[in-house]
């Protein structure tokens, strides 16, 4: 054992790595688990996620593995299969590989071999088996894969000595109950088990009853309780600017790893693709991708070819990137400890980190409970409105400027010839000026407009309407909502809205080309600058579309709309003449949209995740 005061009680092999790996100390929760005497007993770990729970496991492992002798070769015949002595069960494919690197890198120095093999569902069981034939000592395992393995007799759990058990509150989320029960069935009595996780509510201390006996309970950190390491930060937003608010924010973070979530699978694929048309560097991650995909997604996660990841709350359970700067919740969380583990995949490893919620007005009461039940101090703040933007980020840029010139050597006899050289030309004002501008951060978008909204201003038009109707969706943003469970009358807005007349348009723009509403309204607003709110109905057919802009706009709108456009230039726009007929009254987007005499049929655009629908009016 090594004596210094940082790794004291740690095995002498561990401290090696763990000093090239950069650790200058023990997390608190691996200093507790060193200090305390676990030898022989069950544990049951709690901190936070992100803290170094795995290393902790590592730790306890790394005892064991010391003082038992090397096993004997497996046996052939009936007895044949691998005959690990300790398991590893966690409940998704990319945690399990997460845990494996990371005890593969603290096992190097180990004296003996510690074989280590992943086995998980969506792999080919085959060259499983193969791999299990080699011996392995410790297993990392899927419930599901694991029964499989344990049913066909290519795993004997004769030998297991140690089972942990890895974020069973994610198991039994996800339905594994069955598989874990059956698993602990099969193992022998004269075991060691223990459980870890950032949380234990009342199902997983049920399942620990009857997995444990006599645990004893260490907590690098209080049950549930957040990252110190991470700024909490909730933003109001009304429900039609939910898109711009995440347009705006990630705007913020450009050249930073942002971790978004969703609940949804659906959402992510969706919720993606509007970014990804926006310009950011977005992919979306979820259960529903081949693990291949899933695989190649976190690898472009890591080295920075995405810089965005949209994720539901089980994909993200193997995300194991320690310098995500920010998570976005871009729907709330359902409970404490879902935010506790959303909000732990930043702020890790003594990083600092941001958690910003996005929430509507309807969801405010319910987040700040959650927040008081999870002993958290958020701060809650507007969403940066478009020039907020722009000005934060052109000091970043200027602060960015200034480091350089501190920190830059001296130029080369060559570069101060030329420099010389643009001095005699230009002034140094304007020199510089045009460096500036060239310097000038390269935007996926620009900012957008957003409602700087405070919990204690609630504004006018989020008073309850009637359940028949919905707010107008936004524009330029393509701005978001989910739907109403509870009735609300008509907002003053909308219905000053509903009082304005609209006139008619036409795109050769259609369903065959991809056209959607949330798609035809965002590429309007953008090419014509105007805003959400002055758009009337849509009508999406095969090769075409109609649409309809308030008259108030509509000449300055139909100038715009006839120049060509550098992004899009073969989406045609042009208004529809109608013989001197008067404007159309009364029609906002969603009422029932101008048509075209000739029969045509109706093209239903693809499913939006609710909370990013484009809504009609009933």
């Amino acid at each position: 054992m090594d004596n210094s005061d940082a790794f004291s009680g740690v095995p002498a092999p561990l401290i090696a790595t763990m000093q090239r790996r950069g650790f200058s100390s023990l997390t608190k929760v691996q200093r507790a688990v060193v200090d305390a005497a676990i030898e022989g007993q069950n544990v049951r770990i709690s901190s936070q996620t992100g803290s170094g729970k795995t290393v902790a496991l590592g730790i306890v492992l790394a005892n064991y593995f010391l003082q038992s002798e090397q096993p004997p070769p497996a046996p052939h015949g009936k007895a044949a299969g691998a005959h690990p002595e300790a398991l590893i069960i966690v409940p998704t494919r990319e945690l399990a590989a997460q845990v494996r690197s990371e005890l593969a890198w603290l096992f190097a120095e180990m004296p003996t071999k510690i074989g280590i093999e992943c086995i998980t569902g969506g792999t080919d069981i085959r060259a499983e088996r193969r791999a299990l034939s080699r011996g392995p000592r410790l297993v990392v395992a899927t419930p599901g894969r694991l029964l499989d393995h344990l049913r066909s007799s290519a795993i004997q759990p004769d030998r297991v000595a140690h089972v942990i058990l890895d974020e069973a509150d994610q198991m039994l989320d996800m339905g594994f109950k069955d598989e874990l029960d059956a698993i602990v069935d099969a193992l022998p009595q004269s075991r060691s088990s223990h459980m870890i996780s950032a949380t234990f509510p009342r199902e997983v201390l049920h399942l620990a009853r009857t997995f444990q006996k006599d645990a004893l309970h260490i907590e690098g950190t209080q049950l549930g309780q957040a990252n110190a390491d991470i700024e909490h930060v909730a933003h109001l937003v009304r429900p039609n600017e939910l898109y711009a608010a995440m347009v705006n924010l990630l705007l913020l973070t450009q050249g930073e790893r942002c971790l978004v979530f969703v609940r949804r699978r659906s959402d992510a694929a969706e919720l993606a693709t509007m970014l990804t048309e926006d310009g950011f560097s977005v992919l979306p991650f979820s259960g529903e991708l081949p693990q291949a995909q899933r695989t190649r997604t976190l690898n472009a996660f890591r080295s920075g070819i995405a810089n965005t990841l949209i994720s539901t709350d089980v994909a993200a359970r193997g995300i194991d990137v320690p310098d995500i700067a920010v998570v976005i919740h871009a729907e709330p969380p359902t409970s404490p400890d879902v935010y506790t583990h959303r909000s732990g995949r930043t702020g890790r490893a003594g990083r600092q980190g941001k958690s910003l919620l996005l929430v509507p007005f309807r969801a405010q009461k319910r987040i700040e409970q959650l927040l008081r039940v999870a002993k958290l101090q958020a701060k809650w703040e507007p969403v940066p409105a478009a020039a907020k933007v722009k000005k934060a980020l052109l000091k970043k840029a200027r602060t960015e400027l200034h480091n350089k010139l501190a920190a830059a050597s001296e130029p080369t006899e060559a570069e101060l010839v030329y420099a010389q050289s643009l001095l005699e030309k230009h002034s140094a004002q304007k020199l510089v000026a045009t460096l500036l501008e060239m310097a000038a951060p390269k935007l996926p978008r620009e900012p957008l407009e957003v409602s700087t909204l405070t919990p204690s201003a609630r504004p006018a038009d989020s008073r309850p309407t009637d359940s028949r109707r919905t707010d107008s969706h936004g524009a330029d943003s393509r701005q978001t909502h989910s739907r109403q469970r509870d009735s609300h009358a008509p907002a003053p807005r909308a219905n000053a809205r509903r009082a304005e007349s609209f006139e008619p348009f036409q795109t050769n723009w259609g369903s065959q080309k991809g056209a959607t509403p949330g798609r035809l309204v965002s590429h309007l607003c953008r090419r014509c600058g105007i805003s959400s709110q002055q758009i009337g109905a849509i009508d999406i057919r095969d090769a075409s579309s109609t649409f309809g802009v308030a008259s108030s706009i509509a000449e300055q709108f139909e100038a715009k709309a006839l120049r060509p456009d550098a992004r899009d230039p073969d989406v045609r726009i042009f208004r529809i003449k109608r013989d001197g007929n008067a404007p159309l009254p009364h029609s906002p987007r969603g009422a029932q949209p101008h048509r075209e005499a000739q029969p045509h049929r109706e093209v239903k655009p693809r499913r939006s995740p609710p909370h990013l629908k484009h809504k009609k009016r009933h």
